[in-house]
């Protein structure tokens, strides 16, 4: 910052009477160098040494061609950043200046003109060093310099008397999947991360603000908690959106309670449910009529359950939210980006308003990454999506000695006090599949463990996971939101009992290789992780190439870009289950979206139509941080792949679904909203796909009223089809009210889409407007896909016989491709 620009910023804040000031150090003139080099080059801020050694020309991009293996050295390496900033006298007048340090990535010394601050060994803590002693009236020199975190997790490692699998990860509190997992690369990254400020204050300032909910006959009321950091004891005021109470304030750390009526307030809700209402309130402390610091917060009023009661099955799982049950459906969320710096805001807003238009509740953040920015929980309250909200901690072993067990305490208090004010956030969730990785995935033996080292590890994983978070997040938290569940999955998936109690992370399919119709067996109380791959947009393929893009499955390059060691191997297993292989490139990246489509429509239709038995559906996994083929439902680019098309037809809140079973059809018609249909039926077609109705039935139920689910009599597949016509026609379902609205459509087909005997669709496209065209058909045009650089508001859909169906597209576009599964099947 020059120095009139801080002049006059100083000169405004005098003008408006604030007594605390921040100043992002982020905007000033950052360097950086690997500390075996004499020459500085410069850095941005927030950033990591990736990008800007990439910034500078000094490395290749690591998402393109093959150049993750190129950048591998960056981990090893030593890393020093420094900035000069500009204080004037008048801000030395200030009786306590702090410097706040909101991320550093990870293990670092801070330095400010030559004095060492402090040793840093946590990416995920906010430091707050006291620096006035340290100031002086003109330049001030700050360093920081990193030590590579691999080389340090590696000392830590040595400390224990036996090998720990992901070793040195686990000892090193960093984002984990920064050391790679099967969808991402390794890119070990050091750096600030977040944003620094220089903070100035007076007198008094607000350390923290939460709210209580308090249920009472007359619905929930507030009650603020704020805690004020004072240095000179006397009388102040507190104003909460115009109520005013005068405390008396002590020094050191003071927690004051102010009670406060909600008339008039609507509650929050979940989306589907209505709007998610959310309110502003500003805190803010006076000394004299004088303004001394404030505030801002939203509050969004709801109550969140988690209810687990034995059953005649085992124990439920389930959220009830403002006192209602609520169906969960939702995706697991990993970071956006490899390098979590770059993440605008906009994308945060953007993949969490695709999950809001997929129909979708709740999102499960993945304890392997970060957590995550502000903007993130902020689109989450916004859109009406619940959080499940993992710590960070992922499928290893982790130490529990003092030193680990302190930090992660100070860890959790600040994560805690960040986000807790979220509405969005409804559980807390210890870790990510340590649990079943101590019990199933066999460690102990491949590492030939003695008994005392197994007994450590359990150990270890008690007093982390069962005593310190759960403890600390009893200390910070309000009582209505102390929903706290110590691993993801509680029980493995080779176990029974992880289908009849807690949440289940099912991996039959895909890493058992068992086919998608076992989804209809595998289905748990709470589904919690399961998935498949599949490509991404093919954008997203040629974004994986600095030069001109190959489309070759035998490709280097597009090899590289799949992580998982059998993935090709695994999806073209698959693939020639359900369809027949194409050669062609375009092809089979449009085959393997359907395939990974087909496969979770299967599983969240089993899991729907078992309500209220299952009562939560997320699948693996919503996002991606690099360009990758992956179990994404939108890839790296922001593109939705053909399984988020379908999420979005799957979770409506009114669905009509099928099961073929022992030579019969089942319905179950679905309710996940608060409305009750009444006088319900049910209308079958059996159409041939040159549209001609072969048949029409009513199913029969003897409930006629859908308030959650409603299963119809079971029709034998005979009286529906015969088997010479099984691949030649498809039944066309449509529930209606008692008025005849329409409450839900679908299709059941009888074979597999390779078995289809699909007639040519003479498919057309007419231009409605800059941003709308209709597609129409003359016969069954199954699985449209629609190819253009624009994102259209449905695609991947069949279009029935001799129907149109209108399309909006968020950028015109002059040509439009499409393809069809009959292009597929022809040769």
């Amino acid at each position: 910052m020059n120095r009139s620009i801080l002049f006059a910023f100083l000169f405004i804040q005098s003008i408006m009477g604030a007594q605390i000031t921040e100043r992002s150090l982020s905007s000033e003139k950052w360097q950086f160098k690997n500390t075996k080099e004499q020459q500085w080059l410069p850095a941005r801020i927030p950033g990591t040494v990736h990008l800007d050694l990439m910034n500078n020309k000094m490395i290749p991009d690591p998402f393109k061609d093959e150049n993750e293996k190129k950048v591998q050295w960056i981990e090893n390496e030593d890393w020093e950043y420094q900035t000069t900033f500009q204080v004037l006298s008048k801000e030395l007048e200030n009786d306590q200046i702090d410097l706040v340090f909101n991320g550093l990535d990870t293990f670092s010394e801070i330095y400010l003109n030559g004095k060492l601050l402090k040793k840093i060994d946590n990416m995920f803590r906010k430091w707050e060093i006291p620096v006035k002693d340290f100031l002086k009236e003109g330049n001030n020199e700050l360093k920081i310099k990193f030590r590579s975190a691999v080389n340090e997790g590696k000392e830590l490692a040595k400390k224990v008397p036996f090998t720990t699998p992901e070793s040195p990860r686990s000892f090193v509190r960093k984002a984990q999947y920064q050391f790679g997992w099967d969808w991402g690369p390794r890119l070990v990254t050091a750096g600030i991360w977040k944003d620094i400020q220089l903070k100035l204050w007076n007198l008094a300032k607000i350390q923290n603000v939460k709210y209580h909910q308090i249920s009472s006959e007359n619905g929930l009321n507030l009650k603020f908690e704020i805690q004020i950091d004072t240095q000179n004891p006397g009388d102040y005021v507190l104003n909460i959106n115009k109520l005013n109470k005068k405390v008396y304030l002590k020094k050191g750390l003071n927690r004051i309670s102010i009670p406060y009526g909600t008339d008039g307030l609507k509650l929050w809700q979940p989306n589907g449910w209505g709007d998610a209402h959310l309110y502003d309130f500003k805190i803010e402390l006076f000394k004299d009529k004088r303004s001394l610091d404030q505030e801002n917060i939203k509050v969004g009023l709801r109550t969140v359950e988690l209810v687990q009661e034995k059953d005649a099955a085992g124990k439920s799982f389930y959220f009830k939210v403002n006192g209602k049950p609520l169906y969960a459906k939702g995706a697991n969320w990993i970071p956006s980006d490899s390098f979590s710096p770059r993440i605008a805001k906009e994308k945060y807003q953007k993949l969490i308003k695709d999950a809001k238009d997929a129909n979708m509740n709740m999102i499960r953040v993945w304890g392997g990454g970060i957590y995550e920015d502000d903007e993130f929980y902020k689109a989450c309250d916004e859109n009406g999506i619940l959080v499940w909200q993992d710590f960070m901690f992922a499928g290893s072993f982790y130490p529990a000695d003092e030193d680990f067990l302190n930090n992660v305490k100070e860890e959790v208090k600040d994560q805690i006090n960040r986000l807790q004010n979220h509405p969005s956030i409804a559980l807390w969730c210890g870790n990510n599949e340590i649990d079943e990785a101590i019990v199933n995935w066999g460690y102990q033996k491949q590492f030939k463990y003695s008994k005392e080292d197994s007994l450590q590890v359990w150990k270890d994983y008690k007093k982390l996971f069962h005593e310190l978070i759960p403890n600390t997040l009893w200390e910070s938290l309000t009582s209505d939101k102390n929903i706290y569940w110590p691993s993801s999955p509680s029980i493995g998936w080779g176990h029974k009992e992880s289908l009849t109690e807690g949440d289940s992370h099912y991996w039959g399919v895909w890493w058992g290789e068992q086919p998608f119709e076992i989804y209809n067996e595998k289905v748990g109380r709470f589904m919690s992780e399961y998935g498949f791959q599949g490509m991404p947009s093919l954008e997203a393929v040629k974004s994986m190439f600095s030069g001109t893009p190959d489309l070759n499955l035998q490709n280097p390059v597009i090899k590289a870009h799949e992580k998982n060691t059998r993935g090709w191997e695994i999806i073209s297993e698959y693939m020639k289950r359900d369809y027949k292989v194409p050669t062609d490139f375009i092809q089979y990246n449009y085959i393997s979206q359907l395939l990974q489509s087909r496969g979770m429509r299967i599983a969240v239709e089993a899991h729907r139509r078992s309500k209220p038995y299952n009562m939560g559906t997320l699948y693996w996994q919503l996002n991606d941080c690099w360009p990758v083929v992956s179990w994404s439902s939108i890839d790296y680019l922001g593109n939705w792949k053909a399984l988020h098309y379908q999420m979005k037809r799957s979770f409506e809140q009114q669905v009509i679904l099928t099961e073929e079973k022992e030579g019969v059809l089942n319905f179950y018609a679905v309710n996940d909203g608060l409305n009750i249909f009444s006088d319900v039926n049910l209308e079958l077609q059996t159409i041939n796909f040159d549209g001609q109705i072969l048949k029409e039935f009513k199913a029969v139920s003897k409930e006629k009223k859908l308030e959650s689910i409603l299963k119809f009599d079971p029709i034998q597949m005979a009286t529906l089809v015969s088997d010479s016509d099984k691949n030649k026609v498809f039944l066309q379902l449509t529930l209606k009210d008692g008025s005849g609205k329409i409450i839900a459509v679908n299709q059941h087909f009888f074979s597999k889409p390779k078995d289809l005997q699909l007639p040519k669709p003479d498919i057309k496209i007419k231009k409605i407007s800059a941003d709308e065209v209709e597609i129409s058909t003359d016969v069954l045009a199954k699985d449209i896909y629609l190819m253009g650089d624009t994102q259209f508001n449905d695609n991947f859909f069949d279009l029935l016989p001799n129907t149109s169906k209108k399309i909006k597209l968020s950028k015109p576009l002059g040509n439009i491709n499409v393809m069809s599964l009959w292009d597929t099947l022809k040769n």
